[in-house]
């Protein structure tokens, strides 16, 4: 699969997915540390970007930030059910980018038992 652009940006998705994974880990280990303020993930605005531009995308965990959301009493903001959601949705869509990987490597066995 020389010059295909979907691997790069599959395992960069990959590495953002997994960044995503941990932050919502720690955030959800943290429910009840007082003032702890949620970690958020953003790797898809610069994945989009670089596919956008045509250029090979950064293999990173992209960019964690604290949210800004309102706190509760003791000064955190982690919103368990929220937190359940994103793990629920970030580990669903790792395993569509790992299913995807796994047939582009499957088409590129096929085609070198064929030859």
């Amino acid at each position: 699969m020389i010059g295909d652009v979907g691997t790069p940006v599959l395992k960069a998705a990959l590495a953002g997915l997994a960044q995503r994974q941990r932050v919502t880990a720690d955030n959800i280990a943290n429910v009840n540390t007082p003032g702890f303020l949620a970690g958020r993930t953003d790797f898809e605005s610069s994945l989009r970007s670089a596919v956008r531009s045509g250029s090979t995308p950064e293999i990173s965990g992209g960019s964690t930030a604290r949210s800004m959301e309102p706190t509760n009493t003791n000064g955190n903001n982690v919103n368990l059910d929220a937190e359940t959601v994103i793990a629920t949705e970030t580990g669903l869509r790792y395993q569509l980018a790992l299913n995807a990987l796994d047939g582009k490597y499957n088409s590129m066995r096929t085609a070198l038992r064929t030859s």
